[in-house]
């Protein structure tokens, strides 16, 4: 292409992209839509490592037709750089064409989407096409029959899911939303992904402080158990001597001191019962 053909091209797509008709918003629900869907396109590419070129609104041009953006296109082998510098998907400078195009209609042109552009990507050879008419919460699927096919052939959901051959995914509508399947598992964008970690920080959170509540609960009752069992061989000490001054056996210093040092409840309990038929602090504390 020369100079002066690519500097036509550009007041082309230019004029295009300017057309008042052409940029009309349809609005949050449609922008939402098409961004989530992106976003959860290149996050699973992404993650996958295949080979797929996604752009969203980017112009397109073919030879001889007319300049259009599609709310999002994929092109099969081709990397997806990190700072895109394309201002426009020029087929003859790229060598080849798009390999899928999904439009959001919401309040948009229905005639547009669902006829006109069924015909036009057909014949352009576009392998697969896909509406999601999020108006009404259905999705429309296209794909050509043969690579040399002028017609589409609709694409029959199974269970309620269309399959993209291009993607390797299914597309259906889960409550209001798009949703894009891999086997059986769904895509998830990024705000779902961190929705989904808040959620398990938050869970996570909870179980800490749960743990750390059941330990606290733990620390207070073996603090009490040995209260308790303090308080048993205290009276264990106080029935000894009891029945030491009953028997009128004097208790030494040294046996005092020994009864008192004493921690092991069944060693007081084998004393007491010594101390009820003992005759002295030798018969009591031997070993």
């Amino acid at each position: 292409m020369t100079p002066a053909e690519r500097e036509r091209l550009l007041v082309r797509i230019l004029d295009a992209l300017s057309d008042p008709r052409s940029a009309m918003a349809e609005g949050r629900p449609h922008h939402k839509a098409k961004v989530r869907a992106i976003d959860m396109l290149t996050l699973h590419f992404g993650s996958t490592g295949r080979v797929i070129y996604l752009a969203e609104e980017l112009a397109v041009l073919y030879p001889g037709e007319e300049v259009f953006a599609p709310d999002i296109l994929a092109v099969l082998d081709v990397p997806q750089p990190e700072d895109d510098p394309r201002m426009a998907w020029v087929v003859a400078d790229e060598g080849r064409g798009l390999s899928m195009v999904l439009e959001v209609l919401h309040q948009g042109n229905r005639n547009k989407d669902l006829v006109a552009n069924v015909e036009r990507y057909a014949r352009l050879g576009i392998p697969e096409y896909f509406v999601y008419d999020r108006l009404r919460q259905q999705v429309h699927g296209y794909r050509l029959p043969e690579p040399d096919a002028a017609r589409y052939q609709r694409i029959v959901p199974q269970m309620g899911r269309h399959a993209s051959s291009v993607l390797g995914l299914d597309l259906a509508v889960v409550g209001d939303r798009l949703q894009f399947f891999h086997g059986m598992a769904e895509l998830f964008g990024s705000a779902d992904l961190i929705g989904r970690l808040k959620g398990m920080m938050e869970s996570l959170e909870a179980r800490t402080e749960q743990a750390q509540a059941q330990a606290e609960q733990a620390q207070a009752q073996a603090e009490q158990a040995q209260a308790q069992a303090e308080q048993a061989m205290a009276g264990l000490r106080e029935a000894i001597l009891a029945a030491l001054s009953m028997r009128q056996i004097p208790c030494q210093d040294e046996a005092r001191a020994r009864l008192l040092a004493c921690q092991e409840p069944a060693t007081l309990q084998r004393w007491l019962l010594r101390a009820m038929s003992a005759g002295s602090l030798d018969e009591i504390f031997a070993e």
